[in-house]
């Protein structure tokens, strides 16, 4: 199957950004058509979710809370953008995805990546991506990008190391149980050694 709907997954400074910019510049180049988007947003609806799920305000918010807000904002991205733009025929490139649930609200926060995957199958009519491609790197390595490059600081990257740790155990084991559709992809290097790996991957796909 040739991936049409392709998304990029990885924890916090895992270079997910910067790898899904640099296959925007080579799409355009190459005169290909694509639309490149971000969970959670991408609509005018999604980002007001973003912004409450993200907020360091809101320290409260429950655990089933926050994995139901990604799931809505996701429902309303992928009607209102996603199929959309596939439909025009484009390729879509997308920032996080379902998988980002699975790994932080179904392991991470405990919730069950099972149940997780449940609730997001629900919101999206059981929608997946042809092609997930999973940057790893080590926890502290990602840590480290946020804080050298001087990032907006969210909610999320206000987690302990252990928390962050158990997202890339989540993200490890998903991509596993999923390994038709998810490439683990080696996000130790500079960025353009990462993005040719990366890239060897994708247009092996298109």
């Amino acid at each position: 199957m040739k991936a049409r709907f392709i998304t990029i997954e990885g924890c916090e400074g895992s270079g997910k950004t910067t790898i899904l910019k640099k296959l925007c510049a080579e799409f355009k180049e190459k005169n290909i058509k694509f639309f490149a988007t971000r969970e959670p947003g991408g609509s005018k609806i999604s980002e007001q979710i973003r912004n409450v799920i993200l907020n360091v305000e809101n320290t409260k918010m429950d655990y089933m809370t926050e994995a139901l807000l990604y799931a809505a904002s996701r429902r309303q991205h992928l009607e209102e953008i996603v199929k959309p733009a596939l439909n025009d025929g484009a390729i879509v490139l997308c920032d996080r995805y379902l998988d980002s649930s699975l790994a932080y609200q179904g392991y991470a926060r405990g919730l069950g990546i099972d149940e997780v995957y449940a609730i997001n199958m629900y919101a999206t009519s059981g929608f997946l991506p042809e092609l997930t491609i999973y940057i790893d790197i080590p926890v502290e390595v990602g840590l480290e990008r946020i804080t050298s490059n001087n990032r907006d600081v969210n909610r999320l990257d206000l987690e302990k190391v252990s928390f962050h740790s158990k997202v890339r155990e989540g993200y490890l084991e998903i991509a596993k149980k999923y390994s038709d559709r998810i490439v683990t992809i080696d996000g130790v290097g500079t960025p353009d050694e990462v993005y040719e790996r990366v890239k060897k991957v994708i247009f092996e796909r298109l």
